[in-house]
């Protein structure tokens, strides 16, 4: 399985996706955000269901914006039209924005430049971004110094998010300099069921064999049965929200 057949395949789980995925933190995406101005223009890339562009809508509601949510797979974009029909969607990658030169305030990528070219898409958010423009990456990445938590991460492996964080951080190109960085450390409340549809998100499950899909379910349950995460039963994910940003003609930081 290639990368970008691995990239293209949340639209089959996008049900799953959507309740299993966490949002983004507001004081994060706020970061994100600070510099941009009033009455601003901001895409999405890579928006899938709609969990970072639900976040950014709200936090610039106030400044007059106009949201973008530009994603790839047709099952993910419905499931984002069906969950925030105000917002304007297009068909597009990283790589191919589908917007004119200089018509944005801000890119915000959540949960998506690793699936990038980095160079690439560095040059086509840089053309498409106004001058002093943001670009803006966040990952939420569950935390594994919690005992459990690493070993739900076991059993469904690990992804090209943890990989790309592990290993350095993201890589951008000109027009962009280094990147600015924060984290975010908080909870999130979830039952059984939710856990498991955000097992069953993953790009690796997704894709997995009906042999590995069926080791996998059945290693969740009874990881699950042993945390207390039966019925309706409410236990706490841990997460670190990393947060990277950069502005068009920057220098290195």
């Amino acid at each position: 399985m290639t990368r970008d057949e691995l990239a293209m395949s949340f639209g089959a789980a996008a049900a799953a996706y959507e309740q299993g995925r966490p949002d983004y933190p507001a004081e994060a995406v706020a970061w994100l955000l600070e510099t941009v101005g009033p009455h601003p223009r901001i895409a999405d890339v890579g928006a899938g269901t709609g969990k970072l562009t639900r976040v950014v809508a709200a936090l610039v509601a106030e400044r007059g914006a106009d949201v973008i949510a530009v994603e790839p797979d047709a099952a993910m974009l419905d499931a984002l039209r069906a969950a925030l029909p105000g917002v304007e969607t297009l068909v597009g990658t990283a790589e191919r924005l589908n917007l004119p030169d200089a018509s944005v305030d801000a890119a915000v990528f959540g949960q998506s430049w690793h699936w990038v070219d980095p160079v690439a898409a560095s040059a086509e958010v840089g053309r498409v971004l106004r001058p002093g423009g943001v670009l803006g990456l966040v990952w939420n990445i569950r935390d594994e110094t919690t005992p459990w938590v690493a070993r739900l991460g076991e059993i469904m492996k690990g992804s090209h998010a943890e990989e790309l964080l592990a290993g350095g951080g993201p890589v951008v190109a000109a027009p962009f300099g280094d990147l600015q960085v924060r984290t975010w450390t908080w909870t999130r409340p979830l039952t059984r069921a939710g856990l498991t549809s955000l097992v069953h998100s993953r790009s690796y499950v997704i894709t997995a064999s009906a042999d590995e899909r069926a080791r996998i379910d059945h290693e969740i349950s009874a990881l699950f049965d042993e945390i207390g995460a039966v019925g309706d039963a409410v236990v706490a994910l841990p997460y670190v929200t990393y947060a990277f940003r950069a502005m068009t003609g920057s220098a290195p930081i």
